[in-house]
C-alpha cells in the first residue's frame, strides 16, 4: 500500500500556461477556434474523465476562459483539445500547436521566457509518496534510499536542494511520469516518489 508522506519542500503554485496575447488573439479571431492543451496525468487539475473527455479544475478554468473569449470577440468558438505531457506541454504553447495549456504548470521564469502565465491558480507544497511498509517519517528516513521524480520539473529541483540543505544521501531517480513513477515502487525499483502534494493524494486515491 502507498500513503502520503508530509514532507514539505517548496511552494508550488499551477497557473494556466498562455500563448502571446495579441497574436494569439488574431489567429483564434481568424480560425475561430481556441485550441487547448491539457495534461491527461494531472489529476485533479487536468486529466482524461469520462469517455475519455479532459476534466478536472484547470480544465474547467480553461473552459470559462474559452466562454469569455467568446464573449471578447463576439464570435462562436470551437474547443480543440490536445493532450500534453510533461515534456511538451510549453513547447506546444511556444510554438502555437496550443493557445493556452492546462494542468498544473509552475510559473518560472525560465519558463516565462518561453511563454506567458495566468495569475496562479492554485499554490500546493510538495511531498513524497512512499509505500506504507516503508515507515517513513522524514526525509532524513529516506538516506541511502531511490527517490523518483519526474525529469526536469520544479519538483526536480526543490527535491535535489532539499536533500543538499538537510544533507540527506538519497539517490534521485528521474522518470518521465507518474506512471512511471507508482510502477517502480510497486515493482522495488523505488521507495518515494516525489511531487505536488494534490497530485500525489490523486495517485493514492488510484
Amino acid at each position: 500500500m502507498l500513503r502520503l508522506a508530509s514532507f514539505l519542500l517548496c511552494l508550488a503554485a499551477p497557473a494556466l500556461a498562455l500563448g502571446q496575447a495579441p497574436d494569439t488573439l488574431k489567429k483564434i479571431r481568424d480560425s475561430k477556434t481556441v485550441t487547448i492543451a491539457y495534461r491527461t496525468d494531472a489529476l485533479p487539475f487536468s486529466y482524461d474523465g469520462d469517455n475519455k473527455q479532459p476534466a478536472g479544475y484547470t480544465v474547467e478554468l480553461c473552459k470559462r476562459v474559452a466562454a469569455s473569449l467568446e464573449q471578447q470577440l463576439k464570435t462562436p468558438l470551437q474547443v480543440k483539445w490536445v493532450a500534453a505531457t510533461t515534456q511538451n506541454r510549453l513547447e506546444l504553447v511556444q510554438k502555437r500547436q496550443a493557445d493556452m495549456e492546462c494542468g498544473a504548470t509552475t510559473a518560472t521564469l525560465s519558463r516565462m521566457e518561453l511563454v506567458d502565465f495566468s495569475s496562479a491558480v492554485f499554490v500546493d507544497t510538495t511531498g513524497l509518496l512512499v509505500p506504507k511498509s516503508a515507515g517513513a517519517k522524514s526525509l532524513g528516513s529516506l538516506a541511502g534510499k531511490k527517490i523518483a521524480v519526474i525529469a526536469g520539473t520544479t519538483t526536480q529541483k526543490a527535491l535535489e536542494s532539499a536533500l543538499r540543505k538537510q544533507l540527506v544521501s538519497a539517490t534521485v531517480v528521474p522518470v518521465k511520469n507518474r506512471d512511471e513513477a507508482v510502477a517502480a515502487l510497486e515493482a522495488g525499483a523505488g521507495d518515494a516518489f516525489s511531487s505536488d502534494r494534490i497530485l500525489l493524494l490523486g495517485l493514492a486515491g488510484k
